[in-house]
C-alpha cells in the first residue's frame, strides 16, 4: 500500500492520447482519451480502492450478519417447533446467515458500482498541491557556479528539511538500478519554517488607479464579450464559481465604486456604490445565451474552438446621475433578428452620485484588496474573450452605442483599450489621450480572433483590426509569486549536472530539480547533455492524480486548450521517484545521466533555455551533444543552433523519439513558452484563425509544415505511438556499410537489438513514441537505415498528420510505417547524427547491469563521436540496399 505522501500523488506523464476501437464492424480509428493520463490513473486507483473498500465492507457486514444471524437463528429456533430430521436447527441458522451475507454483498457491490459510475470530481490545482503535503519550485532552472537560486515552498507542516542533492538515477522501479542520489554538503542544508502558499490563478488586465477613473457622476461602459463559463448547467462544463467582472473599479471591502459584471445566473449586472455604503445592483432582464445550447442528443460539450461569432455580444452599461436611470444593453452578434437574448433593460436608481475608492480599474476581474506586499489581488475572473472595451464620462445615446457597435462611435472616451496593439507584450494600450495603459496579468491569450473576424486572414499581423480580443481564463497562471523559503548559492567548484532541492517533512517529500552548467562561454567536457526543459515545461503538471496546474496537455476550465506554460510555478512531474511502468520526460532522462555516470563519461549539462538564448555558440566547445529522450518542443533559435553546430563539424546523438516536433517560442524573459497546436498528434486543437504565436508572430503547429521536418536534420521523424509494450530492432542492410562499422563493434550480424526487459513499458527498446527514416519527407539521401523495430501491436498507431482519410489500417500489425528506425548520417566538416528513433531506447540501457546490446551500441557511438578520430566519409551515391520508406 502506497503511503499518502508527495510520492503517492505523482505519476509519469505519457502523451495523454490513447487508442480505442470504435465504429462499426470493429473499425479502428485513433481517438483522444476523454481523460488525461493522470485522470485515468486516478480513476483506476479510485476503482481499486472502491473494490477493496467494498470487499472490506462486505466482510464486516458479513461478520456482523453472522453474529446477528446466530442470535436471530437462536431466536427463530426457540420459537419454532422441534426440528425434524430433515431440518436441523443449525441448518436453519446457517441458511439465514448465508442469505443475509448475500444481501450484504449485493448491497456493497451496488454501492461500489454507483460510486464508480458517478462523475469523478477533479481536484483543483490548489487542492492537488495541498494534498502533496510539500511542494516547491525554483526561480531558475539553469544556474552557473556562484549563481544564487531561490526556492519557493508551500508546506502543510510547520517545519521541513532541505538537502541539496545530485540526481543520478530517478526511478525507484526495482527492475532497475533504483534511486541514485548524493547529498551535496552545503550550508543551505537544514531545517526551515514552512507555511501553506496559494496559487493566484486567473488572468486579467490591471490599470493603475487614476483620478480620471474615479467616477462619481454619469458614465457609460461598452465592450464586446464572448463569455464561456456563465451557464450553471452547461453540458460538459463546470459551473462558474461566482460573479465575473468585465469592467470594474469596485472595492468589495467598502462596497464602493462601479463595475459591469456577469452574475452567476448568466445575467449582466451594473454594480454601483453610493455614499454611505449604499449599493445598487441592476440586472439585465434576459440572461446571456448559454455558450453551448442544451439540445437533447446533440454533441454539445465545450470544445476549444467554441468561441465563434454565435458567442459574441455587444454590451453596454450606463448610469445617468441626473435622470436617475441605469441602462443595460446586450446585443447578440447574429443575423437572426428573433434572438430572444437581445435585451435593453432600464431601471430607475435613487443614487445621485457614486462613492470613490483607490482600487485599480480591472478588465476581466474585480479587485479583492491588496496582498501583503501591496500588490493588488483579484477575484471574479472572467472566462472568455473581451474586445474593444471603452469607458465614457457621460451617458451615451442609443445612436452612439450603435455607432460604437459598428466600429465607429464618439471619440471622447476616458479610455479606449485596443487589444490588437502590443500583442507580444503584457502591455494593454489605451488609445485615448489619457494613455491609461494596462498590464495583462497571468498571460491571458493574445493574438486571438475578435468579434469581427471574417476568416479571410489567418495571420493577425495582416488584419489587426480583426484580432482585437484577449481570451481570459480563471485558471491562467504565469507566476505564483510565492515567498522564498530558502536560497542556494552554487559553489564555484560544483560539478555540472542534474541537482535538486530535496524537501522533506515527517509525512511528505518533494524534489525541486535544477541544472548546473559550466560558467558561460566555457566547457569542462567534450560531451554535453542537452536537457529538454522546453518539453518539461510543456508537460508541466500532467499526470498528477488528475489535478490540473496548467500544462500544454490540459484544458482550461472552459474547455479551451492551454497555450502558455511557465516555469515560475511547481512543475510537479519534473521529479524523480515517479513510480509507473511508463516513465516520461525528466525521470526517463535520468536513465541517460545514470548510464553516462556508470560508463565513466565526463559530461556538461546544458538546457533548452541555454540553447534558445545562446544558439550554436553554446554548443561550439563540444565534440558531441546528446539529446534527452523526448525533445518534442523546439524554438526556431534552438533548431538553428543545432543545425549550425552540425554544419561546423558537431556531432549529435539523438537518444529519443517524437523530437523537434512542435514550433515553440519562448518569451524574451525566459519565463514561459507558447504553443499553438494544429495539424498534429495533439491533446487539443487550437481555434480557427488562432494558429500564429502571439510572442513572435510566427505560424504554429508542426515544424514539418514549416518545411523543417525532423528528418531533414536528424534523419528520422515522428511516425507512431503506443503504450502497451516495446519491441526490439533487427539490423538492416545499411548497418553493414563500412561507414558504420564502429557502431556495430561487438554486435552480431543477426543479433536482435533491445529484445529484453526495459524500465519503460516492461520490454523492448523501441516503444512509447517512434521515429522513422523517410527520404521523401526529408531524410538526406545518404542517411543510413541501420535497424528497424518490428512486432508492434495495434496499440501503436500511425500519426494522424499522415492519415488523409479514416480507415482501419493504421495499427502496428498492418501499417508498414509503424516502426522505429536507427539512423546515421554525416554532415560536412566531420559532423554526424546518430538517431535511435524511440523514446524507450534509454530505458534499456541499464538492463543486465548495463551489459546489453543497446548499451554497447550507444557507447560505441558516443566514444567515437567524442574522440578526435575522423569519421569515415559518406559515399557519393544514395544507398540502394535499404528498405526505407520511399513511398
Amino acid at each position: 500500500m502506497a503511503r499518502f505522501t508527495a510520492r503517492a500523488v505523482r505519476h509519469s506523464a505519457p502523451d495523454d492520447r490513447d487508442f480505442r476501437r470504435v465504429g462499426r464492424a470493429g473499425r479502428r480509428r485513433r481517438v483522444r482519451a476523454d481523460l488525461s493520463v493522470g485522470s485515468r490513473i486516478a480513476h483506476r486507483r479510485s476503482l481499486s480502492w472502491l473494490l477493496v473498500a467494498g470487499l472490506l465492507a462486505a466482510g464486516l457486514l458479513g461478520a456482523g450478519f453472522i453474529a446477528g444471524g446466530r442470535l436471530l437463528g437462536g431466536i427463530i429456533t426457540s420459537h419454532q417447533p422441534p426440528a425434524t430430521s430433515h431440518q436441523p436447527p443449525e441448518e436453519v441458522r446457517m441458511s439465514t446467515v448465508r442469505t443475509l451475507i448475500r444481501i450484504a454483498v449485493i448491497v456493497s457491490l451496488a454501492l461500489m458500482v454507483g460510486r464508480a459510475q458517478a462523475p469523478q470530481v477533479q481536484p483543483s490545482a490548489q487542492e492537488g498541491l495541498d494534498r502533496m503535503g510539500i511542494v516547491g519550485y525554483a526561480d531558475h532552472m539553469t544556474a552557473h557556479p556562484d549563481d544564487a537560486i531561490k526556492f519557493m515552498v508551500s508546506s502543510s507542516a510547520s517545519r521541513y528539511r532541505v538537502d541539496i542533492v545530485r540526481i543520478i538515477h530517478g526511478d525507484i522501479n526495482p527492475r532497475g538500478p533504483g534511486m541514485k542520489e548524493s547529498v551535496v554538503e552545503t550550508a543551505t542544508n537544514g531545517e526551515y519554517s514552512g507555511k501553506r502558499q496559494t496559487l493566484p490563478l486567473g488572468s486579467y488586465v490591471v490599470v493603475r488607479e487614476n483620478p480620471a477613473l474615479r467616477l462619481t457622476g454619469s458614465f457609460t461602459m461598452t465592450a464586446w464579450i464572448a463569455a464561456t463559463r456563465h451557464d450553471p448547467v452547461a453540458p460538459g462544463g463546470r459551473a462558474p464559481d461566482g460573479d465575473q467582472g468585465i469592467l470594474t473599479k469596485w472595492s468589495p471591502r467598502d462596497q464602493s465604486g462601479y463595475g459591469l459584471f456577469i452574475e452567476n445566473d448568466a445575467r449582466l449586472a451594473l454594480w454601483l456604490g453610493g455614499p454611505g455604503g449604499r449599493i445598487e445592483k441592476v440586472r439585465a432582464e434576459m440572461p446571456l445565451r448559454p455558450w453551448v445550447p442544451s439540445i437533447p442528443g446533440a454533441a454539445n460539450a465545450p470544445r476549444p474552438q467554441h468561441v465563434t461569432t454565435t458567442s459574441w455580444y455587444f454590451v453596454a452599461a450606463s448610469y445617468d446621475a441626473a435622470a436617475g436611470r441605469v441602462t443595460l444593453v446586450q446585443e447578440p452578434l447574429t443575423e437572426f433578428p428573433f434572438d430572444p437574448t437581445r435585451s435593453t433593460t432600464e431601471h430607475a436608481t435613487q443614487l445621485k452620485s457614486l462613492s470613490t475608492n483607490a482600487a485599480p480599474f480591472l478588465i476581466a476581474a474585480y479587485s479583492s484588496g491588496a496582498a501583503a506586499g501591496g500588490e493588488p489581488t483579484s477575484s471574479g475572473h472572467f472566462n472568455g474573450k473581451i474586445d474593444n472595451p471603452r469607458i465614457y464620462g457621460r451617458t451615451l445615446s442609443r445612436r452612439d452605442l450603435d455607432e460604437i457597435r459598428l466600429g465607429r462611435g464618439p471619440t471622447d472616451a476616458i479610455a479606449s483599450w485596443n487589444f490588437s496593439l502590443d500583442i507580444p507584450t503584457s502591455v494593454v494600450t489605451d488609445t485615448s489621450s489619457r494613455k491609461l495603459n494596462g498590464i495583462a496579468v497571468n498571460t491571458p491569450t493574445r493574438a486571438v480572433t475578435g468579434h469581427n473576424w471574417t476568416g479571410r486572414e489567418m495571420d493577425f499581423k495582416h488584419a489587426r483590426d480583426e484580432y482585437g480580443a484577449i481570451y481570459f481564463h480563471d485558471d491562467d497562471l504565469e507566476d505564483t509569486k510565492w515567498e522564498p523559503g530558502f536560497e542556494f548559492k552554487v559553489p564555484p567548484d560544483l560539478k555540472s549536472g542534474v541537482y535538486a532541492a530535496r524537501l522533506r517533512t515527517d509525512s511528505a517529500e518533494d524534489y525541486v530539480p535544477f541544472f548546473v552548467r559550466p560558467k558561460k562561454g566555457t566547457a569542462t567536457a567534450k560531451i554535453a547533455f542537452l536537457v529538454p526543459t522546453f518539453s518539461y515545461l510543456a508537460y508541466g503538471g500532467t499526470g498528477n492524480s488528475g489535478f490540473n496546474i496548467l500544462s500544454n496537455y490540459a484544458h482550461h476550465t472552459d474547455g479551451s486548450g492551454i497555450g502558455y506554460s511557465s516555469r515560475l510555478r511547481p512543475i510537479t512531474n519534473m521529479r524523480p521517484k515517479i513510480t509507473t511502468r511508463n516513465p516520461w520526460q525528466f525521470m526517463e532522462d535520468t536513465y541517460i545521466v545514470d548510464w553516462l555516470d556508470v560508463k565513466g563519461f565526463t559530461v556538461d549539462v546544458i538546457t533548452d533555455q541555454d540553447l534558445h538564448f545562446e544558439g550554436a555558440a553554446l554548443l561550439a566547445p563540444y565534440k558531441a551533444v546528446l539529446t534527452g529522450s523526448h525533445p518534442e518542443y523546439y524554438s526556431q533559435q534552438m533548431l538553428d543552433g543545432l543545425h549550425a553546430y552540425l554544419e561546423k563539424g558537431g556531432r549529435v546523438v539523438y537518444l529519443g523519439g517524437n523530437g523537434f516536433y512542435w514550433v515553440t517560442p519562448m518569451d524574451p524573459t525566459g519565463r514561459f513558452i507558447e504553443l499553438r497546436r494544429r495539424d498534429g498528434t495533439e491533446h487539443w486543437q487550437g481555434a480557427p484563425g488562432e494558429s500564429y504565436h502571439s510572442l513572435t508572430g510566427e505560424p504554429g503547429g508542426l515544424w514539418r509544415f514549416r518545411g523543417l521536418p525532423p528528418q531533414r536534420y536528424f534523419g528520422v521523424g515522428f511516425t507512431a505511438q503506443g503504450f502497451d509494450k516495446g519491441s526490439p530492432y533487427k539490423r538492416m542492410p545499411g548497418s553493414f556499410d563500412p561507414r558504420v562499422a564502429f557502431i556495430f563493434e561487438g554486435i552480431g550480424a543477426d543479433e536482435i537489438i533491445g529484445d529484453f526487459p526495459s524500465l519503460a513499458l516492461g520490454e523492448g527498446a523501441a516503444g512509447q513514441e517512434l521515429d522513422r527514416v523517410d527520404y521523401p519527407i526529408g531524410s538526406p539521401a545518404h542517411t543510413l537505415l541501420l535497424a528497424q523495430s518490428f512486432g508492434h501491436s495495434d496499440a501503436y498507431q500511425h500519426v494522424v498528420e499522415e492519415v488523409n482519410t479514416s480507415d482501419s489500417r493504421q495499427g502496428g500489425t498492418v501499417n508498414k510505417l509503424v516502426h522505429a528506425d536507427l539512423a546515421y548520417l554525416e554532415y560536412p566538416n566531420g559532423g554526424a547524427v546518430f538517431s535511435t528513433g524511440s523514446i524507450a531506447w534509454c530505458a534499456s540501457l541499464s538492463y543486465n547491469n548495463y551489459t546489453n546490446n543497446v548499451s554497447r551500441l550507444t557507447e560505441n557511438v558516443l566514444r567515437r563521436f567524442a574522440s578526435d578520430v575522423p569519421l569515415p566519409p559518406p559515399s557519393t551515391s544514395r544507398p540502394t540496399s535499404q528498405s526505407a520508406n520511399r513511398r
